[in-house]
């Protein structure tokens, strides 16, 4: 079973905004090939963080209008969230010690 969260447009604000901690959201698509080899990844990573990170999934098909309000338009694309705030992003397929260095980067704010 999946450790991340999946997360839709009327959870967005409990889940992500108002969270005291760093909140890692993974956008993506059922029909994106990257995105099926990033879950994997964000699946580990919150496995390995436990609960000093939030980690998230939203799937853009079923909630567009968090996609637009965050400039999502291509995906596989990880934001950041601190404060209620992105404090980052990546755009594309990474590997996982990249989004862990971003993690680390950003927990320490």
């Amino acid at each position: 079973m999946s450790q991340v969260t999946k997360i839709a447009e009327s959870q967005f604000e409990t889940e992500v905004i108002n969270s005291d901690r760093l909140v890692v959201i993974d956008f993506g698509a059922t029909w994106c090939g990257p995105c099926k080899k990033l879950h994997p990844i964000m699946d580990e990573l919150a496995a390995e963080l436990g609960d000093s990170v939030k980690i998230g999934y939203v799937d853009v098909g079923e909630n567009p209008a968090i996609a637009q309000s965050y400039a999502v338009i291509s995906v596989p694309q990880v934001l950041f969230f601190h404060g209620g705030k992105v404090v980052d992003r990546i755009v594309g397929l990474v590997p996982k010690p990249k989004i862990k260095e971003k993690i680390a980067i950003h927990s320490k704010g």
